[in-house]
């Protein structure tokens, strides 16, 4: 009753030691096409982008499709829902920047969404415990994750969307906040439950824009 498709990557790989600097992850989502609800009864759909600490906890800044047509952006830690984002909402045609930032010396966790359309924004920090979690980057996710709470199998997704600008970053300024450096996620791969189901969604026209990976799910 539980399933994702979607883009994995392990930063380790291209950037070694110099990970252990990264504290955001950053992408694009853009709303482009609505294909109707068809989503079960009491189930849910999302859309990810996810970071994974050393510790594989799970933070995560999604747009969450249901049943019943609430459709909204959620930030949710060690899979469980911590804030829904009220202000910026999901239409179709909108492109939406996501990011997530691990705030070490603040003992926090800060979501930020901004839709670049209205130029609406929102941020949600989280606190946490440094004993209890690890502030350092181990692998990211972006995909589709299905949930079906009435049969075993996924479901045709919600909306086709566009993934681009994935980066990590950290901030090179600890006297300025908003003083950061990016840096492209690398080689992405495909990343599924590994049940053998089908999927009623495919990864289309992987490439790079501007440096960064862009991919299409429909």
């Amino acid at each position: 009753m539980h399933y994702w498709y979607g883009c994995i990557d392990t930063p380790q790989n291209e950037y070694g030691k110099d990970v252990a600097k990264f504290t955001i992850i950053t992408d694009n989502l853009k709303i482009i096409k609505d294909n109707g609800n068809r989503i079960p009864d009491k189930s849910w759909m999302l859309y990810l982008l996810e970071i994974f600490n050393i510790q594989h906890f799970a933070v995560e800044l999604n747009l969450i499709c249901q049943f019943d047509n609430q459709d909204y952006f959620e930030a949710i830690f060690k899979g469980h829902n911590q804030y829904r984002f009220a202000k910026v909402l999901p239409q179709i045609g909108h492109l939406y920047h996501r990011q997530i930032n691990f705030l070490d010396n603040d003992s926090k966790l800060e979501f930020y969404l901004k839709d670049l359309n209205s130029n609406e924004d929102e941020k949600f920090s989280l606190r946490v415990d440094r004993e209890q979690f690890a502030f350092q980057f181990h692998q990211s996710f972006t995909g589709v994750e299905w949930w079906n709470r009435i049969s075993y199998s996924p479901y045709p997704i919600r909306y086709e969307i566009e993934i681009s600008n994935l980066m990590y970053g950290y901030n090179d300024n600890l006297y300025d906040p908003t003083s950061q450096l990016y840096f492209p996620i690398g080689s992405i791969y495909e990343n599924k439950d590994g049940t053998i189901h089908s999927y009623p969604a495919k990864l289309h026209d992987i490439t790079r824009r501007n440096g960064c990976v862009c991919y299409l799910v429909k």
